[in-house]
């Protein structure tokens, strides 16, 4: 017991220390430009697979964890969005698409490194390309955790027939889904932690904090979904701009998690050795907590 109250104590100082609450205020207002590219993204994936209206579907299940709110603001803005791009989305179009979908996580890397407390020793083309590495596979295994959770019986018959699974995991896939649908999101969040921040680690060595920002999330947002929805009446106190502030307290929350998420982590690699390994080792005269490096 008295570990855990230290543990709880320790992660109430580094929220304090690290400035959490205005990091992850920073990372709502990245993504919330993110957001709209990711999910036109998404819409070029989802294309792919042999399923009627499964984007519709699968943007109609995000309603599920992003605030009503907030959700007729994505719809509205997708609508027109992908009206206007119908039938160009791989076409050079999609490489602006996933350059400003990336852009989001270039405020990422630099906050886990806060997270971490390590300097950024990696230049900027490195870090670009690595935000657009993390924009692509995270987007692609959020979408599959989506589709996996949402799309019902018939993904797991056609899943069954691609892989030669045979009748009996088309008839266990409505149960199975869930946990796959979770495992997708763990593994999204887990390769953020792996890859984002300039520290040397085991893959497996960032786990704990993945499934515990998982877990989180997901009962944050359901949480958020009923506090919207029963007691904050955005519209009446911001107008119009009510479904908009709705989107961003839930990508605010979602980011002050994955922080906490990195934090544990941190702690668990430090507690095998005083200072952590670096990818990419930052020259001596430059200040080891600055941002922005140059090489020579």
């Amino acid at each position: 017991m008295l570990h855990i109250v230290k543990a709880i104590r320790t992660i109430y100082h580094d929220v304090v220390n690290k400035q959490m609450p205005m990091v992850a205020a920073g990372l709502s207002y990245n993504f919330i430009l993110s957001l709209f590219p990711l999910l036109i993204l998404a819409a070029a994936i989802v294309s792919f697979v042999p399923i009627p209206n499964l984007f519709d579907r699968v943007v109609g299940a995000l309603a599920t964890v992003i605030p009503e709110e907030g959700m007729d603001v994505v719809q509205s803005v997708l609508r027109d969005v992908l009206q206007t791009r119908r039938g160009g989305f791989m076409t050079i179009g999609l490489l602006g698409t996933l350059w400003s979908a990336s852009s989001g996580f270039v405020g990422l890397i630099r906050a886990l490194n806060i997270g971490y407390e390590v300097p950024e020793g990696r230049p900027l083309w490195k870090r670009r390309l690595l935000a657009l590495q993390l924009a692509f596979t995270t987007g692609l295994l959020l979408v599959l955790g989506v589709v996996a959770m949402f799309v019902g019986p018939e993904f797991g018959e056609w899943l069954a027939r691609k892989i030669g699974a045979g009748y009996v995991f088309a008839r266990i896939w409505p149960a199975l889904r869930w946990g796959v649908s979770v495992v997708f999101i763990v593994l999204a969040i887990e390769l953020i932690f792996f890859w984002a921040p300039n520290v040397k680690q085991r893959f497996f060595a960032s786990l704990p904090g993945a499934m515990l920002s998982a877990i989180f999330w997901i009962f944050a947002s359901f949480a958020l979904g009923m506090y919207f929805q029963n007691f904050a009446h955005f519209n009446k106190t911001y107008g119009t701009l009510g479904a908009a502030i709705a989107l961003m307290v839930w990508l605010y929350w979602s980011w002050f998690i994955i922080l906490l998420g990195a934090d544990v982590n941190a702690h668990l690699l430090r507690a095998r050795g005083s200072q952590l390994p670096l990818k990419w080792p930052v020259p001596r005269t430059v200040d080891p907590m600055a941002d922005t490096t140059t090489h020579n």
